[in-house]
Order: structure tokens, then sequence, then C-alpha cells
């Protein structure tokens, strides 16, 4: 086991699995006996420095029952003569491998232990205000020594001297550093301030060594030897691109001319300006930078790269281009050289004319150029230069490389502006409709200064208007979003604009096929040279490649297309495209074929999407129903359950003059949707359901053949529900056989009939994988696992939810994914493997946080509660409960379960506390819920509860009876859970009880004290 101290207190097991310690008064403990590892700590100072003056009234038994809970987490911890101790060795505390690191000389080691404030979490602790006071100033002193013995970091030591502004020995290394940049003022100003402070606030003089660092400053002794800074000036600070730096000074270091090349506005200038200054030929002096941007006329090139070297020629305007050559190779071939070309793009040929004379002529110069085209000379290594990274969806995403960038040019215009709930979603969006273009990003950063971020976000769909605050003093292009495409776009041929404004009707890009059916026939060789110039971009994929505009080209190229007049034929031709393309590819998702489908799917859906809402926009009804019967079965495989049901309802909306099945279909689908056990209305379902038969939709649209007898059954009507398992069952298309299959075993196992239930999943499964359907087998699987788990076997249900689970992640359908893990952890906790209930949890909240679905991660809440819970550990699980109810209140997924659920697990909860009156009500409520449903299997096992509560409660003969009709419910009792099978144990199994279910309903019902 391992202990973290140097941030926030944490534990990993041996396997590096991360241990949950609980609440904040055992955390205190485990830092306080960690920091005398293998060390027994007396209880009166374990006492003293948990709660120092104020301890509990019976402080012994408060400590040992910290300590109890501790060691369920951590069995370490042992009582000893001597005190309680922590029985690991020092080096399994990271404060004590920071020392010997350090001691060591290996600083950069040891400070990368750190993760924040010594402490951080436990500081309101008695002992922990001295302890960290003391960690604080060894990690002070480490970080001294780092730059003491490694260069000097003027940034990194003003911001340290900031926050410490009376460590001498940190003054003398921030003067040496500012006087090694030749800024002596500066250097002389801190040591003024420092001694101002010291005799202010400690009434003392500086240290020797400090003044003798002052008085090698005021001499000269410290100052570098000057060297000539021919770059722009850096006003602000550098922020990501650290792959980019590192790959550009490769590239600098094997080839001889690397282009920059990108969109306007991606900072391809600051990145070259930021891989000169850090290039060793800067320190040299031979470092120049010419801007080219301002240059109008091919044969004015080399005046303007002459200008750079402050240089100038006159005479014979023949002989200019010839002399000015001759100059600019002299001052270069002086000696090893790098030249920054910067704005090729509207000069392309000249530059690239002069890039290769100058290369053939110096031999030991270097180029670095940056343009919206490559150069397209021998020898070129291009560096594209895109996007800035972009949050899609994680939880943490202070990291990416457009966040950190905004947040740093928003705090500078708005000081104290930083990125907490109250921000960060406004600020995820920025990044994303921005395509994290640090132009954009800068521009939008600016507004600030007289909007709030969420004024901006309001405003990205009008982005020209609204980017309009660039600095007054960069170039014309460079002060306006729109200046900067504009740029772009002047350097366009005819042809290439066509194209460009047609591609526009895209949002999610598109093959080569596409865009030559909906833009331009036979467009490869126009559309290549879009990509050469920078607007349009080439994603290459295992299949065809595909081109797409960033937001904000799209955006202005939109504009284009309006004016053209061409519009509303692009957006006709567009919309047509991908309804025959959802037409090939709708029967496959159900097919050997389903994985190929689904990844077409994940390429076009915003394509489908914006012709799906374009088409509901203009109420063109027939088109929009053809759409959405495209792509609604993807929807369900991946679990886009919320976007299906938004369209269903919009379409439904403009839909009277829909073909009658087309009607039905849609109303079926609607009402499945929504349903639960017992919601659908009985009479409204049945018409639906007839109307899907009657107008021959049955024969047409694959998905009835398991929405129907599904609603039927939801709507308890289990005639019907056969009736139409039956119509499926003799369907010719093999799919509907298995979708007939596996809705009959919900029938089967809704009357008892548990064996017949279990054949019909066998076939279902069985067929499903015959024709190819992953989803339809992950389903079937995990309902297996579910049904084995009650016969008592949790290891066959285990590996059913694994091979469930392998299935739905090939898939990529994360709801169902997070299922099949969410029961993986419970059937763990049910077996008694705990360790790996938890870190199947933890991989599933790990999941969650990557995909960013906030919804699924409430169900992952619920599942680690349960798993705590049956670990033992009840004040965890009631908070996670507590935690859970929170954030279910608001959520879509679970509606009006979470009542039913959080009375479940609280029941659960207040009887492992030994508060039965508690747990009776709890469980009472969710009897109430669950019998208003009819959901026989979820009734029995609420029923299963109530009767533990009654055992507790020494009503062993209600509990008895209880069992009797929870197997009643269900066919058998859940043996696959621990507490069913030592109630069972303890009481006998019940004998089967000869009444209806009617009757077992008005029973357990009475027995909850519910009318």
């Amino acid at each position: 086991m391992r202990v973290a101290l140097l941030g926030p207190t944490t534990v990993e097991a041996g396997d590096g699995t991360p241990v949950d310690i609980g609440g904040a008064r055992v955390r205190m403990l485990l830092a306080r006996l960690a920091l005398d590892p293998g060390r027994p700590v007396p209880t009166t100072t374990l006492i003293d420095d948990l709660w120092g003056e104020n301890p509990p009234a019976d402080a012994s038994n408060a400590l040992q029952s910290l300590v109890s809970r501790l060691r369920k987490v951590c069995p370490d911890v042992t009582l000893e003569p001597g005190g309680y101790r922590l029985g690991i060795a020092r080096d399994d505390v990271d404060v004590f491998r920071f020392e010997r690191l350090r001691a060591a000389g290996r600083l950069d080691e040891a400070l990368g232990l750190w993760r924040g404030e010594a402490l951080a979490d436990v500081r309101e602790a008695p002992f922990a205000h001295a302890a960290a006071a003391r960690l604080d100033e060894a990690r002070l002193a480490a970080e001294e020594d780092r730059f003491k013995t490694g260069e000097l970091d003027v940034a990194a030591l003003t911001a340290m001297h900031e926050k410490h502004p009376l460590r001498e020995r940190l003054a003398g290394l921030l003067m040496r550093a500012l006087c090694a940049q030749g800024r002596q003022s500066d250097a002389l100003h801190v040591y003024a301030e420092v001694r101002g402070r010291l005799s202010d606030e400690l009434g003392v003089d500086p240290s020797r060594e400090l003044q003798d660092i002052h008085l090698a400053a005021l001499r000269g002794e410290l100052g570098p030897r000057p060297v000539a800074d021919r770059l722009p000036v850096r006003l602000t600070s550098f922020v990501g691109r650290e792959d980019e730096l590192a790959e550009i000074a490769g590239l600098l270091g094997q080839a001889r001319l690397v282009t920059l090349v990108g969109p306007g506005g991606a900072g391809k200038t600051r990145l070259a300006t930021e891989v000169a200054a850090r290039h060793p030929l800067h320190g040299k002096g031979r470092v120049w930078f010419a801007p080219l941007a301002g240059v109008r006329a091919a044969e004015d090139l080399a005046g303007a790269v002459l200008g750079a070297f402050e240089l100038s020629f006159a005479g014979d305007p023949m002989r200019r281009a010839a002399e000015g050559m001759n100059r600019i190779a002299e001052v270069l071939g002086a000696g090893e050289s790098l030249l920054v070309l910067d704005n090729c793009e509207h000069l392309i040929s000249a530059a690239a004319q002069f890039t290769d004379d100058l290369l053939r002529r110096v031999p030991n110069l270097r180029v670095l150029a940056t343009s919206r085209e490559p150069l397209a000379i021998d020898g070129e290594s291009l560096c594209p230069v895109g996007p800035l990274s972009v949050p899609d969806g994680q939880a943490d995403v202070s990291g990416f490389g457009a966040v950190r960038l905004f947040l740093d040019r928003a705090s500078a215009v708005k000081p104290g502006f930083r990125l907490d709930e109250s921000t960060v979603d406004d600020v995820k969006l920025i990044c994303r409709r921005l395509d994290g273009m640090p132009l954009a990003l800068e521009l939008a950063a600016a507004r600030l200064r007289s909007m709030t971020v969420g004024q901006i976000t309001q405003r990205l769909d009008d982005r020209f208007r609204l980017l309009t605050s660039g600095s007054r003093t960069a170039l014309p292009r460079q002060r306006t979003l729109r200046a900067v495409v504009e740029w772009s776009w002047d350097l366009l041929t005819e042809e290439e604009l066509r194209l460009a404004r047609r591609l526009s009707v895209f949002p999610a890009g598109a093959d080569l096929a596409a865009i030559e059916e909906v833009c331009l026939p036979d467009a490869l060789y126009v559309l290549t040279s879009l990509v050469e110039k920078s607007i349009v971009d080439v994603i290459e994929l295992d299949a065809e490649p595909r081109y797409r505009m960033l937001e904000t080209i799209r955006v202005y190229a939109a504009e284009q297309l309006e004016a053209s007049g061409e519009k509303r034929e692009l957006v006709d031709r567009f919309r047509r495209y991908y309804r025959e393309l959802t037409y090939r590819w709708e029967p496959l998702t159900r097919t050997a074929r389903q994985l190929e489908a689904i990844a077409v799917y994940e390429a076009e859906q915003d394509n489908i999407v914006a012709a799906l809402r374009g088409a509901i926009d203009d109420r063109e009804a027939a088109l929009a129903a053809d759409l959405l019967g495209g792509v609604f079965w993807y929807w369900m495989v991946k679990g886009d359950n919320e976007r299906a049901q938004l369209s269903v309802r919009d379409v439904l909306a403009i839909g009277d003059d829909l073909p009658a099945d087309v009607l039905a279909t849609f109303r079926a689908m609607q009402l499945i949707m929504t349903a639960i056990p017992g919601t659908p209305a009985t009479a409204e379902a049945a018409k639906v359901i007839d109307d899907c038969v009657n107008t021959g939709a049955t024969q047409k649209h694959s998905s009835l053949a398991i929405a129907l007898p599904m609603l039927a059954f939801l709507s308890l009507n289990p005639h019907l529900a056969r009736r139409e398992v039956e119509r499926a069952a003799a369907s010719e298309d093999a799919w509907a056989r298995a979708a007939a299959d596996w809705a009959l075993s919900f029938i089967l196992a809704d009357e008892g009939d548990l064996d017949g239930a279990e054949l019909a999943r066998d076939r279902a499964y069985e067929q499903f994988v015959a024709v190819g359907d992953r989803w339809g087998s992950a389903m079937t699987l995990g309902m297996k696992a579910a049904f084995v788990s009650h016969t008592g076997d949790n290891h066959a249900a285990i590996e059913l939810y694994q091979r469930g689970l392998a299935v739905a992640l090939e898939l990529r359908s994360q709801d169902d994914a997070v299922q099949q893990r969410w029961r993986l952890a419970v059937e763990y906790a049910r077996l008694g493997d705990h360790a790996a209930a938890e870190r199947e949890v933890v991989e599933a909240e790990k999941y969650v946080r990557d995909i960013g679905n906030d919804q699924m991660s409430i169900m992952i809440g619920y599942a680690k509660a349960e798993v705590v819970l049956r670990a033992g550990r009840v004040a965890e699980a009631r908070e996670l409960s507590t935690q859970f109810k929170q954030a279910a209140m608001a959520s879509v997924v679970l509606g009006s379960f979470v009542t039913e659920w959080s009375a479940l697990l609280d029941g659960r909860i207040a009887m492992a506390e030994g508060k039965l009156d508690e747990a009776e009500a709890r469980v009472a409520v969710a009897i109430g819920t669950t019998s208003d449903r009819g959901d026989m299997p979820d009734l029995s096992t609420v029923t299963e509860i109530l009767a533990q509560v009654r055992h507790a409660q020494g009503r062993d003969a209600a509990a008895t009876r209880l069992l009797a009709l929870a197997q009643a419910f269900r066919g058998r009792l859940d043996l696959g859970d621990p507490d069913v099978r030592r109630l069972v144990a303890e009481l006998g199994e019940p004998a089967p009880l000869s009444i209806t279910k009617a009757e077992a309903l008005r029973q357990v019902r009475e027995e909850a004290g519910i009318g």
C-alpha cells in the first residue's frame, strides 16, 4: 500500500488500484499515521493531533471508531503497546520519497511527486499546520536548488518571488536571471523591494549573500553579452503547442526549409516566433524575421527581407532584385543563420522562387516559413498548424490548449476570471464552436471587457459581428474574424470559390462521393487545391478520406452560398443525398455489417441531423419522415434516446400528410420510448399497435417486430403482446424472428415460466448471433446474466456480463456499455469480491468521464453506493445515496424511477444501520411504486428486502410469508443475493403459494401498509 500526502490524501493498493478512504476525519487519521510510518503513535498524541483542544466526550472510543473505519480500507493499521501503527515502509509515503530524492540531488523526480499543497484536504487538523509548513518549506528549498543548478527561468522565478517576497535566496536567483537577460534595472528593483520589506516587516538588513549579488549587478558582472533580438515583440504569453514546438525544433535540426501550414487565425506567426526565439541561433544573434503580409508585388519581396536586416538599396530598378539577393546572401552567409519568412501565401510563387534561390546560395541557412499553402520546393518539410486541442465531453477541461489560451487571455482583460462551475460550460462551448482557433479565441476573450461569458456564447451564431475587438496595432486582417477569413477567400480562383461555398452545406464534412454528388462533379482536383490552401481539412480514415471546413470558414462560406443564389438547390441535393444514404445503410444496422453501418452513421450523423432538422423546419414532412426512419434504429443501438424522442415528436408535429403506415410507426415509437411498465394506457397502446398492423407498417418497418410486443407487454396487455410475438415470429425476416423470442422471454418471465423464458432467450441469442446483430446479442446476454444470477451462480452471471460488455464496447454503444459495467460491478459485490466490484466502478467512472455523459454518471453513482454498501461501508453508502438523489432529481434518464430507486437504496442502508422503522417506511415506498407499475421481477426484489426487514424485527412468520410472495412474483428467489441466501438458510425455503398474482400483490401491499 502507498500513501500520498503531497497534495490531497490518497491511497493506492499494491497493484496501483485507488482506495477510497472515506470521510474527512478518517483521512486525517491516515495522514497522521503516515507521517510516522512503521512506528506506533500514542493514543493521547493522536487525540491531541486530531481534535486539539476540543476532543469529544469519549475521545478514546471516538478514536477507536475512526481506527475501525480506517482498517476496512487499510488493514495495515494495528494496535501495539505504544499506540496505533501504520505498518508500511517509509518509502511507501511520498513525503519520505521526496526527502530521499531531494537528498540524492534528484530534484526533478522529487518535485514531480507534488500534486498540490501538502496535506491539502486535512489542513484543518491540529497537527497539519506545522507539518504542512515544514513540507512547504522543503519544497521551496528544493525548487531553489533546482534553479541554482539548472536554467534560470525568469517567469517561474518571478511567480515564486511574488508568492514568497521575503525569501532572500529566491530573490537572488531572480536577480541573476534578470541580469542574464540584460534586465539589470529590473534586478536592482527586486533588491530594493526586498530590502524595504525586510526592514519594514522584520527590521533586518539583507543577508551578505544578497548584498553581494546586488553589488555584482551594479557592476554589470551578471549581465549577458548583448544579442540582437530581431523577432516581433512578444506582448502576450505563449500558451499550448508544446508538441508542435518539439516537432518543429526536430524538423529544423534535419531540414533546411520548414513551412508551417494552416488556416488563418491558427497562430502560425506566433508559433514561428516562439520557435525562433527558442532556437540556439537566437542567442547568437543569427535569427531574422521578415514579415511579408504587407508586400503586394513579387518584385518587392527582396526589399522586404532587406528591411528586416535594416538595410536598403537603390540604383537601377532592373538590377534591384539581383543586388538585393546578393546583399541578403552576404548577411546570411556570415555564419549559421535562421530566416523566418512570415505570410507567404499571397506571394506563393515568388516566395518559393526566392527561398529556393537563397537556400542554394547560402549553405548554412535554415528557413522557417509560414503560409496557408506549401511553398512546394525540393527539401521542404511541412508542419501542419491546426486548432488547439478542444474538450469533447471530458469532465476536466483545464489541460486543453484552447481552454488554456482562452483563460490566459480572459484573465488579462478581466482579472479574476477563472474556470469554475459558473463558467466551465460556456468556456467549453466557446472553444468548441470556435474550433480551438487561437485568433478567434483571443477575440472572444477580448469581448469579456464588455460582455459576460454567457453573452458571448449566446452570440456565437453571429460570430463575425461578435469577434471584432482585435488589437489596434495588429495587421488589419487580424483585427476581426471576418478579415482573417476574407484574406484567405480572396486568394481563391473562381472554381475554388464555387466549390468552397457549396461545401458549407456539410456540417460534418463529407467524402469525395458526397461532394461530387451534391456540390460539383469531378471535384477531386479543385478539392485538393482547397486543402493545399488551408480552406479545407482532410481527415485520413481507414476508408475514404473525409473533407471538412473549420466552423468559422464554413459559416463564412454559407454567407457566400446565400449570396450566390445557389443555396436552395444545394440544400435540396444535400437532403436527398442523405435520404438515399440512410435508405442504403439502415437495413444493415441489424446485420453482420452492423459495425460498418455504425461507422458510416458516426461519420455522417451531423449531416443527417442537419438534413432532418432542415426538413422539419421547412415542414417537408415526407422527407423528414424518410430521414428519421433512416437514422432512428442507429440512435436506438447507440442509446441516443433523447435525440430520437425529440425528433419523433417534431416529425409527428408536422406529419398530418404522412402516409398512414409511417404515422402509425412513429406513434408506436413515441409510446415505447417513454414507456415503463404499466404507464402506457392499455387502450391507447392497443390502438396504435392495431394501426401499425392495419396500415401494413409491420411489413415495412423491421423495428416494429420488437417495439410492438414490448409496447403491449408494458401496457399490461399480455394477450396482445403474445399476438404480436406470433406475428413477428412468422416473419420472413430472421432478425424479426429473433426479436420475437426476445420479447417472448419478457412475457414468460412475467408469467413465472422461467424455464420457458430461458429457452426463448437462448433462441433469441442464437438468432441475433446468426444474423450478426451485436446489439441484440448484448441485450440478450445482459438478460441471461440477470436470470442466471438469480439461480445463485454469480460466476456464470459475471462471465455473461463480461461478454455483453465486450459486445457493447465493440458497438460503441455508450448507454449499454455503462449499464453492462454497472451490473457487472454489482454482481461482483454480490459474489463478495469487493475489490473487483470497486475496480469495475472505477472503470465505469473513467468511461463516463471520457464520454462526458452526465446522465450515465448518475447511474454509476447509484451502482457505487450499492457496491460500497455490500462492502459494509454504510456511512459512505449513505453519503453516496444523498449525492445520487441530488443529481437524479434533474435526470431525464431516470425520471419517475428516482423515488423508487432512492427508497430501495435508503431502505437497505437504514436496515444496515439498524434503523428498522426507517427501513420499513422506505421499502414501503418502493413497494408502492413497483406494484403500481406491475413489474413482477422488480416487485419480487423489493419484497425480498421487506422480508429481511421483518426478520430483523423478529417477525419471522411475516418474513417467511414475504419470501413466498417474492417467489410467486418472480418464479424463484434471488439466490444470487447473499442477503437472500442467508435469510433462506435461517428460515428455510418457502412453500409455493397457490394464489393468483393479483392476490399476492394485494397481500404484499397490505403487509407494507399500503392501501
